[in-house]
């Protein structure tokens, strides 16, 4: 059984963004991680996936390739990191408010 993950993504509908989830997996080599995904959401509901994040998953599928790491795996670190680094930011703003308040 394939191992599959789900990215809840922001995504544009007209001018309001909102949630939608996404399932990676492993995509194939030669495709965008979520191609299928991303154009169903364009042609179906008027969606869009912003262009950053369709390129950061590019740069992962990439790097998986690359490095004969999972695509699955590679996305699960990112986000661990990414979630981390945001906690951290976090803290030091709120370090930042207690000291000046």
């Amino acid at each position: 059984m394939a191992e599959i993950k789900k990215l809840t993504i922001p995504c544009m509908f007209g001018n309001q963004k909102q949630p939608v989830d996404f399932y990676v997996g492993r995509p194939k080599p030669e495709n965008h991680p979520i191609q299928n995904q991303s154009h169903w959401l364009s042609s179906e509901r008027g969606g869009t996936v912003p262009s950053e994040i369709m390129d950061s998953l590019q740069r992962l599928h990439e790097l998986s390739k690359k490095n004969h790491v999972p695509f699955i795996d590679l996305c699960a670190y990112a986000i661990e990191s990414a979630s981390a680094d945001n906690a951290a930011d976090d803290d030091t703003a709120k370090e930042g408010e207690k000291a000046s308040g």
